[in-house]
Parts: C-alpha cells; sequence; structure tokens
C-alpha cells in the first residue's frame, strides 16, 4: 500500500518556519543516442502490451528511494512493479508507491564503465529492486543478471539453465538480432527465445498477416 494512504490527516497546529520542500527533477537532458532509443522503446513496448493493466511500467524516469534527497536517483530504461496501480508517472517515488521489481539497464557510449556500473549496483542495491537487468549490445557477454538477496544484489551464473528466467513473470530473457537494430533485448516464453513478447504494433501486424493467409485460404 503507498505510503501516501496510511498516513493519518494532521491536525493543525503552529510552526516556527514553514516548510521547505525538496525538487525532484523529473526529467534531464541525456546524451543518448538514436539506437538507444529504440532499442528502449522495443522492450517497453513489448511490456507494456503484454502487462498492461497488471502492473505499474516505466520508461526512462527518475527512480527516488530517499524521500530527504533529491540527488539519489535512478533511471531505469524500462522498469516495472506487479500488481501496481497502473498509471502515468513523472516520476517514480518509492515512499510513495513502493519499489519496482524489475528495473533494466540498456547501456549506451555514455555509461559503458565499470566505475558507472559499481555505482548503479549500489545505487539498486538502496532501492530494494528485485531482479537488476543490464543489457550491453557491444560485449562479449551482452546479457547480466542481479537477484536482491539479503541486502545484497548477487549476479546470476550464466552457465545455470535458469539463469535467463524473469522470476516476476515467469518468461525468459533473450538477445534476438533484430534486422534494423541488430542485437536486441527482449522477453520470451521459452527459453530458447522463439515466442517473443510482441509489441502491440507486431501484435497487431501478425494479427493482419494471420487474416489475409485466412482470407487466401478460402478464395
Amino acid at each position: 500500500m503507498p505510503a501516501a494512504s496510511i498516513i493519518p490527516k494532521r491536525v493543525q497546529r503552529r510552526y516556527l518556519r514553514p516548510p521547505v520542500p525538496l525538487h525532484f527533477p523529473v526529467e534531464e537532458q541525456m546524451p543518448e543516442g538514436k539506437l538507444h532509443r529504440l532499442l528502449m522503446d522495443r522492450l517497453w513496448h513489448s511490456v507494456e502490451h503484454e502487462l498492461g493493466g497488471r502492473a505499474l511500467i516505466s520508461s526512462d524516469q527518475f527512480l527516488y528511494w530517499d524521500p530527504t534527497n533529491p540527488k539519489k536517483c535512478l533511471a531505469p530504461d524500462v522498469a516495472w512493479q506487479m500488481g501496481g496501480h497502473p498509471a502515468v508517472l513523472r516520476s517514480w517515488k518509492t515512499w510513495e508507491v513502493g519499489a519496482p521489481h524489475v528495473a533494466v539497464e540498456i547501456v549506451s557510449d555514455s555509461d559503458r564503465t565499470p566505475g558507472d556500473l559499481a555505482e548503479k549496483l549500489a545505487r539498486y542495491r538502496q532501492v530494494g529492486i528485485s531482479e537488476l537487468v543490464r543489457f550491453d549490445a557491444e560485449a562479449p557477454a551482452p546479457l547480466r543478471l542481479w537477484d536482491f538477496i539479503d541486502g545484497d544484489l548477487v549476479e546470476r551464473e550464466m552457465s545455470d539453465p535458469e539463469a535467463t528466467r524473469c522470476d516476476t513473470l515467469g518468461f525468459y530473457w533473450c538477445v534476438v538480432r533484430d534486422p534494423e537494430l541488430g542485437p536486441t533485448l527482449r522477453l520470451a516464453r521459452d527459453r530458447a527465445g522463439e515466442q517473443l513478447l510482441p509489441t502491440g504494433e507486431e501484435a497487431a501486424k501478425a494479427r493482419i498477416a494471420e487474416l489475409e493467409a485466412e482470407l487466401a485460404r478460402r478464395r
């Protein structure tokens, strides 16, 4: 339950000074390339198509976990909270809606450094994220995953047959070669990555193809 819903109504009191509200930015100009945006959108649209109405989903929005410090923030490329009330968030504040269950980081040229990864792991550890996914299309091993266990983010051994399973969904993370984007992070219903979760556009195109095939058979 969101914290705001359990705080009782305040009684009328006099104070020595008015409160000084903190500013939590909702956007920032980042050196993000077109490919990074397309990779992020492809995943987000597929998650939105699958989970719409059943989860709180965000894409590239600031995530805050400390109501006293706006500098403590992250911006997952895609994040979701199962069972969360669907809403359009300007920013994700964990003290209002809770922490995401899953966060995805799609690496761009601006954050491809060991120091950046260590800093993000430390911050996600504070958030209490259940599952963290990192995809780097240019790395020899493009997919890495972590689970939050006993207060720590522990990286999965990718040789494990179930290493790519997304526990919140029961689906599997996979890297597929998109004809337009190259290596692309997607979710699939099967471990082999043959049954990808479609975006709304992909689902519509598949349905049109089915109808056209059905009409062709009836002629």
